[in-house]
């Protein structure tokens, strides 16, 4: 499932769209570029994780930090990271952005230890969350013309899928053919070309946007505090349960105060932001969490290499443009609440048939049967981002694709931790809980969806 299938993902800013460059090709292509980039590095470390815990230990509690302080740190800023943009401009704030993440990229290559590697991780997460928004402002820039910037904006997010479907393909290879630490250095060239394209861009103006320190930095450690106690359990993850209590509602009560809130508690008093928020976090659970779990099935229960790992994720993930696109047609159709439920009905059911997978099960079976979660998935994303920008004004659409994308990596972070304290236990009987309690969410989203969500859902188009 592609955290990147929609045309409206993150935070917009608003700036660049009076913009009309002499050439758009290079500004365009240095914003997919940076886009897949970033997108890349949240899934191509996941076969590679059991050739880093063989070079720097750590345990999989380790694993899972490699994972998710990458993950966490790009959601949680991103929340904010959009009204930096306008405030530096969208190509000062890429260049900074894309700068720092192959810096970071580098410092992950040479990581001497596992702390080393999650520190560099952490940086290169909040150097993500800059691009991200800076990319898709650069893509307005590019194309001032709203008929040309809906293809340009298509093509930005296909950029994306496809970064994510190759991701298990490419830490697979780069992991077999030459080591873990490639994965990382193919970062180096990739942002230098990123950079050089952007040279040929003209320089975005800066527009005043307000930001929300308090609340960005209270949300930063209530998400860390929250996984720091499903990662690590016992004692300190009690403590640290603690922190993330008190942090959230410190937040929740900063956000009520604030003008310019990161999250708009109001957003959620509308039902279909709530079940759209509910079930892209339910979709990111179930994707990443079972990719991170089969990642360790493969090699780590039936010996396989990083490369047959990465290889049987294939057919999983290569279908997933081509279902986003169904999806939308879908939609266009009938409205999205068709696609939606029959993606939250067939994630589950791929989710149940992964339950007789064991220790003796061929690797080719356990590749097909992953093919209908994600499909579900692929099905659910675009109709449920529909939902949640037709619940908002239009003033108020990029501030809610933020809040939704967010929401979604936060919960594909969590998803991570969970699935990996569970398999921490006994790898089979993890594995099935973790599936069974995904299961469980999407049936409890399918529940939440059981009647119309708008017009829009309700008649054929």
């Amino acid at each position: 499932m592609s955290t990147n299938s929609t045309t409206r993902t993150p935070q917009l800013p608003s700036q660049s769209t009076d913009l009309a460059p002499p050439s758009s090709t290079p500004t365009l292509v240095a914003a997919v570029l940076g886009f897949a980039l970033i997108t890349l590095d949240a899934s191509v470390v996941t076969v590679a994780l059991p050739s880093i815990g063989s070079a720097l230990g750590g345990g999989l509690s380790g694993l899972q930090w490699v994972v998710d302080s990458y993950t966490l740190v790009f959601a949680a800023l991103m929340l904010s990271t959009g009204a930096f943009a306008d405030r530096a401009g969208a190509s000062r704030a890429y260049a900074l952005g894309i700068t720092v993440f192959a810096l970071a990229s580098a410092a992950c290559g040479l990581a001497p230890d596992l702390p080393a590697l999650i520190g560099a991780r952490v940086v290169q997460g909040a150097a993500a969350a800059v691009v991200l928004p800076a990319s898709l402002s650069l893509v307005r820039q590019a194309c001032p013309d709203p008929g040309r910037r809906a293809g340009a904006v298509s093509l930005w997010a296909a950029g994306g899928s496809v970064a994510v479907a190759l991701g298990p393909v490419a830490g697979g290879a780069l992991t077999t053919a030459w080591d873990w630490r490639g994965i990382f250095f193919i970062n180096l060239p990739l942002g230098v070309l990123a950079l050089l394209l952007l040279l040929r861009a003209p320089r975005s103006v800066r527009r005043p946007a307000p930001l929300d320190v308090p609340g960005q930095l209270t949300a930063v450690v209530a998400l860390a505090a929250l996984t720091f106690a499903v990662i690590e359990g016992g004692a300190t993850g009690a403590a640290a349960l603690a922190v993330a209590v008190v942090a959230g509602a410190v937040f929740v009560r900063i956000e009520g105060r604030q003008p310019h809130p990161v999250v708009p508690l109001g957003l959620f008093r509308d039902r279909a932001v709530r079940v759209a928020v509910a079930t892209g976090a339910a979709c990111s659970v179930a994707f990443y969490g079972t990719v991170f779990v089969f990642a360790l099935f493969f090699q780590q229960v039936q010996g396989r290499s990083a490369l047959f790992a990465g290889l049987m994720f294939l057919p999983m993930s290569g279908l997933i443009p081509v279902t986003n696109v169904v999806s939308g047609k879908l939609a266009g159709r009938y409205g999205p609440r068709l696609p939606m439920l029959v993606g939250q009905t067939l994630t589950p059911v791929g989710l149940l048939g992964l339950l007789y997978v064991d220790a003796g099960t061929s690797a080719v079976v356990v590749a097909v049967l992953l093919v209908p979660m994600a499909l579900g998935c692929a099905l659910t994303v675009p109709p449920l981002t529909a939902v949640m920008m037709d619940a908002v004004p239009a003033e108020r659409t990029g501030l809610a694709a933020g809040v939704l994308n967010a929401a979604r990596q936060v919960a594909g972070g969590l998803g991570i931790a969970v699935f990996g304290a569970l398999v921490n236990d006994g790898f089979e009987a993890g594995l099935r809980a973790s599936l069974a309690g995904s299961a469980a969410l999407f049936a409890l989203t399918l529940f939440l969806n059981r009647r119309p969500l708008g017009p829009t859902a309700a008649t054929p188009r």
